[in-house]
This record gives C-alpha cells, sequence and structure tokens, in this order.
C-alpha cells in the first residue's frame, strides 16, 4: 500500500481547531500509530524500505501542518554507521519569545528479524504519532517559545539521531531551553505515565501537570544509582542532558511485549494513549506559558 493512499487517509483527519474543540483528535492519534506499526511499514529499520516509508509519510504530514524548515526541506541526513545514513525530521513553529522548546519522538524501531516483523508500536509509534498530534495543536495556535518538532531516526541504534542533532543542531544549543521528549507512551496497565527529569531539573516539577482520571503522570526513574530504573540515559534525551540542556521525558515502565514482535497497534491502550497525549500537551502548555530558565 503506498505512503499517498496512507497520507490521503490521515488527511480526511485533520481539522480546524478553535477555542472550544478538542485539544487532540482521537482518531487522528489513532490512525497515525496505526499505520506507522503496520506491516507495510516492516518495523521502520534505517536502510529498509519499509523505513523509507516511514521517512516519506512522516515528511509529507510534516508538509501537511506547514511547519517550517530550516533548510530548504525537513531532512536533516547523517551517517549511522559504515555508511548507513539516517534521517532526521525537522520542522518548527516560531514564538513569540526568546527561546525555544525541543519536542521529540523516534520514529526507527528493529525491522525483522528471523521472518518476523517488531512492528514497534508503543516503541516508538505512539511518540512520533503523539509529536504530530501536537505539532497539529500548535500549528493552530501559536507558541511563545519556538516549537521545534523533531522526529529522531536511529534510536535502537544508540541515540544516533538525537546526538547528530545536539552535534549539529539548528540553532545554537545555548536558545535551546528544554528538551521533551516521548518515547513509548501508549499504553500501562496501572495507567501510569512518568515525567522523568525533574531529579536533575527540580525546577521544572512545578510544571509538570498531574493527569486526569484516566492517566496519572508520575515523576522518577531519574536517580543516579538505580540501575535500569534510572532512565536518564535511556533514550534521545541523554544527548540534551550531556549537553546541559534540561528535559523532561515522558514514557511508560517496561511491557512484556518491549522489542518483540508482539509490540503491535492492538495491544496499545487508545484511552491511555489519547488522555496521555494530553496530559502531555498540558505540561508543554504550562511550560510554554510560563519561563522555566527563571526558575533555575
Amino acid at each position: 500500500m503506498s505512503v499517498r493512499f496512507f497520507v490521503a487517509i490521515i488527511s480526511c483527519y485533520l481539522i480546524v481547531f478553535d477555542a472550544t474543540a478538542q485539544k487532540i483528535d482521537r482518531e487522528y492519534l489513532l490512525n497515525d500509530i496505526k499505520t506507522l506499526s503496520s506491516s507495510a511499514f516492516s518495523g521502520r529499520k534505517p536502510g529498509t524500505k519499509g523505513h523509507q516509508k516511514a521517512l516519506a509519510y512522516l515528511t509529507e504530514r510534516f508538509h501537511m501542518l506547514q511547519l517550517k524548515s530550516f533548510q530548504h526541506g525537513y531532512l536533516d541526513t547523517f551517517e549511522i554507521k559504515d555508511g548507513l545514513t539516517g534521517h532526521n525530521i525537522i520542522g518548527y513553529i516560531p514564538g513569540k519569545r526568546e527561546g525555544a522548546i525541543v519536542i521529540s519522538g523516534h520514529y526507527d524501531h528493529l525491522g525483522e528479524r528471523n521472518g518476523q516483523i517488531y512492528y514497534g508500536a508503543d516503541d516508538n509509534a505512539s511518540g512520533a504519532s503523539a509529536l504530530l498530534a501536537l505539532a497539529a495543536y500548535f500549528s493552530q495556535r501559536q507558541p511563545n517559545h519556538t516549537l521545534i518538532f523533531a522526529a529522531f531516526d536511529a534510536e535502537e541504534m544508540g541515540l544516533r539521531g538525537a546526538r547528530a542533532f545536539v552535534k549539529k543542531p539548528p540553532i545554537p544549543l545555548d536558545k535551546i531551553i528544554l528538551h521533551i521528549n516521548m518515547d513509548m507512551v501508549s499504553r500501562n496497565d496501572n495507567n501510569e505515565l512518568y515525567a522523568c527529569g525533574t531529579y536533575h531539573y527540580p525546577f521544572l516539577l512545578p510544571f509538570i501537570k498531574g493527569g486526569d482520571s484516566v492517566v496519572t503522570v508520575k515523576t522518577g526513574h531519574d536517580q543516579p544509582g538505580s540501575g535500569h530504573d534510572d532512565w536518564t540515559r535511556q533514550s534521545d534525551h541523554a544527548a540534551f542532558h550531556e549537553a546541559g540542556i534540561p528535559f523532561i521525558y515522558f514514557g511508560v515502565e517496561d511491557h512484556p511485549d518491549y522489542h518483540t514482535p508482539r509490540d503491535t497497534y492492538e495491544r496499545i491502550q487508545p484511552d491511555f494513549f489519547y488522555h496521555a497525549v494530553l496530559a502531555i500537551l498540558a505540561t508543554v502548555e504550562n511550560i510554554d506559558n510560563g519561563n522555566p530558565t527563571e526558575l533555575r
């Protein structure tokens, strides 16, 4: 099935938001994650046809949302290793004041192994889909800070896309006041979404929205010495943290389908996913309407 066909489906769900409209279109959000984690994309491993389809799909969506680009297009290429090329997809919405916030969700996954597709619905079609939903929201409401939307590549191969961004940023690093990363946000049996990073950057704690009747937002998983329970360096936000840029990482605790062929669209929890994205949006708005740099 062609990327053009998928994009045609998505275009049916684009809406113009007004003050009374719902903040995130649920059907639009779920169709994105279903599409990106479908068999047509074959697990989105860099260097494969499935990955190329995901790249084309997301790039077209950035165009449809009319995000601005820093160069002549949204793609920022970099070498992953041994001649394999990665592609970050970068767009932005200009703000009214100084400072930029990078919002990201990686779109690559593990591809196929032993004839089985690793679909990567939660990891991380969910974060990439949430990224598009946030971009759609702010495309109709100019933010105070410039918002840079980044679909990073090659996270599964060592955070390569995020590190390439930090090494060669589209704006000076000292203009980036915060990185918000979304990686695995579509399912949790306890309805818990974690906001990791406040141990290192406690001034961010007042900005984090506590969730709603469906999703509880908790802080943690960021204390040194806690081994695998310390998520500080376990996703793309690590590249920003190492560069001295504060971060909030939204994610869920590992589930039995993590990095298996069972991480499919059918196993996500749609209500949780939708309300998790609403909670993330609430935090982004709190930060955008405030000025976290004054609290350091």
